[in-house]
């Protein structure tokens, strides 16, 4: 079923009202209650308006899939990678909170540890134990096509997020929830515009290769310092796997060869905090020799952003359970589902960095 982008129907504004309300009530107690400071509220995660969305809008009956109440239902969640960085932890308990709050039946947890063929394994074995419904956060955007056909097979939504598939939406999948990667990379280049005057020399430490997150945070960088600042140069791309430990070891690489650097982009917090790490090592100032500017918003880079050590944080929302669970009850209620769920994402600065810990995850 085809829909134009601008006459959005009214069943798709309503589903986004109500996933942002339910986001707004909902996310942040989990991964903030302990938190000195700030306000937790402000860790939600909210879908934009209707005229954000994009593509065809999906409905259960298009989709061919027969009706559920979630309350009595297997779901069954697919985690990509191992829980060893604060956003993926944040991911998975929004997810496993939400679905105890709605009073889902029976939950399913994987983890597929980094490697696409466990990823594809571990939804064809929810599949076996009964899951009626999905929730994948995929690995890569290429791959997957074994474990969608086998939900396809048995009539399973599948709802993916953080990372879309190249995929066919409202076949393959119902649709994609998460944040607008090149908007993120535009803003992490403003941010970097700002805090450098526009000049210097950049290095990019790239997330892992294989999804749509690095490529897209890469161009919308690259493209808005090119537009923007041209004596902002960018000397050197390398990846960092979206790892710490990874970006700490790239960055120490860097600094031997190229030891005039004074900024780096990290395509994720972990590799922005081990840039930090190798830039104190060196010898230099991070935040103040090099600046640092990177996606996330996890709480030990927002930390860092308050002590002065770093320069700017564009956060990448990882609380899906809220907006994952009200997509799957809109859809089970017959409502159409956009193709493209894109939430809202904030920004840490050395402004408001202090007074928003208590947000960040």
């Amino acid at each position: 079923m085809k829909i134009q982008r601008r006459p959005r129907t009214l069943a798709v504004a309503c589903l986004l009202a109500a996933t942002a309300t339910l986001a707004a009530a909902g996310c942040a107690k989990s991964e903030t209650s302990n938190n000195a400071g700030g306000d937790s509220s402000r860790g939600a995660q909210e879908a934009k308006s209707p005229d954000s969305t994009s593509g065809s809008g999906c409905s259960l009956e298009t989709y061919g899939a027969p009706k559920l109440d979630l309350k009595n239902a297997v779901v069954g969640f697919s985690q990509s990678e191992k829980e060893a960085n604060p956003f993926r932890i944040a991911e998975t308990q929004s997810i496993k909170d939400e679905a105890k709050k709605i009073g889902v039946k029976k939950l399913l947890t994987t983890n597929a540890q980094s490697q696409l063929s466990k990823q594809i394994s571990d939804i064809q074995d929810m599949l076996s134990q009964g899951a009626q419904f999905l929730i994948v956060a995929p690995l890569n955007s290429d791959g997957l096509e074994p474990a969608l056909k086998a939900a396809a097979a048995k009539k399973v939504p599948v709802l993916t997020i953080d990372r879309k598939v190249n995929s066919t939406a409202c076949k393959d999948y119902v649709a994609f929830l998460g944040s607008d990667f090149v908007e993120q990379g535009k803003r992490a280049a403003d941010a970097m515009i700002k805090v450098t005057g526009g000049k210097g020399k950049v290095a990019i430490l790239l997330g892992a290769s294989g999804n749509n997150v690095t490529t897209d945070r890469t161009k919308g960088f690259v493209d808005q310092v090119k537009a923007q600042a041209p004596g902002l140069e960018i000397v050197a791309q390398q990846t960092g796997e979206f790892a710490r430990d990874k970006g700490q070891q790239v960055m120490e690489q860097l600094i031997q060869s190229k030891p005039d650097i004074t900024a780096v982009y990290a395509e994720n917090d972990e590799m922005g905090l081990g840039a930090l790490t190798a830039i104190k090592a060196a010898g230099k100032k991070p935040g103040k020799d090099v600046k640092i500017v990177s996606v996330d918003g996890t709480r030990n880079a927002v930390q860092a952003l308050a002590n002065g050590e770093y320069n700017a944080v564009i956060e990448s929302n990882p609380r899906f359970g809220p907006l994952a669970f009200a997509t799957a009850q809109k859809f089970y209620a017959g409502e159409e589902i956009p193709e493209n769920v894109i939430i809202t994402d904030r920004e840490y600065d050395e402004a408001n960095a202090k007074d928003s810990l208590g947000g960040a995850y």
